[in-house]
């Protein structure tokens, strides 16, 4: 019914850029908090960034000054700009969204993730 669908990981050198979008579909009535998670091998899923409907903004101190989270509300989807990858940004990286739908429901919904290779 809500989907979540991540996308623009991928397999960059130290020092790069990538974007990740994650747009959100279905019967959806509005969300408010929407954040990024990443999760690397072995390691507990740590959450990475926050944006509130009112776009205010929260980050984990390791990617301070690095990653910028934004979203656009008319289009249901939340982004992640990524600056300065380090080998330590490697993990998967995830999206979720505190939803609101059309059947009256209030949940957070995640998305299916999205790769993040950083090399050296």
């Amino acid at each position: 019914q809500v989907q979540v669908v991540e996308s623009g990981g991928g397999l960059v050198q130290a020092g790069g850029s990538l974007r990740l979008s994650c747009a959100a579909s279905g019967r959806i009535v509005n969300i408010n908090t929407m954040a990024w998670y990443r999760q690397a091998p072995g390691k507990e899923r740590e959450l990475v960034a926050t944006i509130t409907s009112g776009g205010n903004t929260n980050y984990v101190d390791s990617v301070k000054g690095r990653f910028t989270i934004s979203r656009d509300n008319a289009k249901n989807t939340v982004y992640l700009q990524m600056n300065s990858l380090k080998p330590e940004d490697t993990a998967i990286y995830y999206c979720n969204g505190h939803v609101r739908s059309g059947l009256g429901t209030r949940r957070v919904y995640w998305g299916q993730g999205t790769q993040v290779t950083v090399y050296a």
